[in-house]
């Protein structure tokens, strides 16, 4: 078989998967999932899943590193975009997936995805945050600003997607810029704070 077409054909097992996953996911719910059900709703064999991945974990990952890597191409662009297009071009990015977002986010998805739904994000603000001196023998103290942004952030998409994107990404962004703004300007404050002894 040619490079071209089988490159072809793992895209649209892939993107067969990929579709299965999520419908049943809305169906069943994640923690229900097997393999097994994945491929028999795909209409491909055990075999292709297992080339293309490990577990659903894998394809789950798989999934969220795609849009991952789409959305920091998107957001990249810091040079002519100002934080606020940047921010709204995250919000129609998950538009764009909306249904993966809601399925993993939403009541029958998985904890296991928050969490790295939120870590993700906290990594995502903590290089825009300010970082203090870290006292010897205590938890960084830059952890806190960026974790609980991490975590509003998502709770702000999973409210937006259940409500069923009542607003538009750049309003809805625009409202969690201006939350998440709170926390930053209190964050700074502990940076240029005198050191207590």
């Amino acid at each position: 078989m040619s490079q071209p077409a089988e490159n072809l054909r793992v895209r649209r097992t892939r993107k067969l998967l990929r579709d299965a996953l999520i419908e049943l996911i809305e169906e069943r719910g994640f923690d229900r999932l097997t393999v097994g059900g994945i491929t028999e709703r795909a209409m491909v064999s055990r075999a292709a899943f297992y080339r293309n991945y490990q577990d659903k974990f894998h394809l789950v990952e798989q999934i969220f590193d795609d849009a991952m890597a789409e959305l920091h191409g998107t957001m990249a662009d810091g040079e002519t975009r100002s934080a606020a297009e940047r921010w709204a071009a995250f919000f129609e990015h998950i538009a764009q997936y909306h249904r993966f977002y809601g399925a993993m986010l939403g009541r029958k998805g998985s904890t296991w995805f928050a969490a790295k739904m939120r870590a993700s994000l906290s990594d995502m603000v903590k290089e825009h945050l300010p970082q203090p001196a870290q006292a010897p023998g205590r938890p960084a103290p830059d952890t806190l600003p960026a974790t609980l942004l991490g975590a509003m952030f998502t709770e702000s998409i999973t409210w937006w997607l259940d409500q069923g994107m009542p607003s538009p990404p750049r309003v809805i962004a625009a409202q969690s810029a201006e939350l998440a703004g709170a926390v930053i300007t209190v964050a700074n404050t502990w940076a240029t704070a005198p050191k207590q002894g």
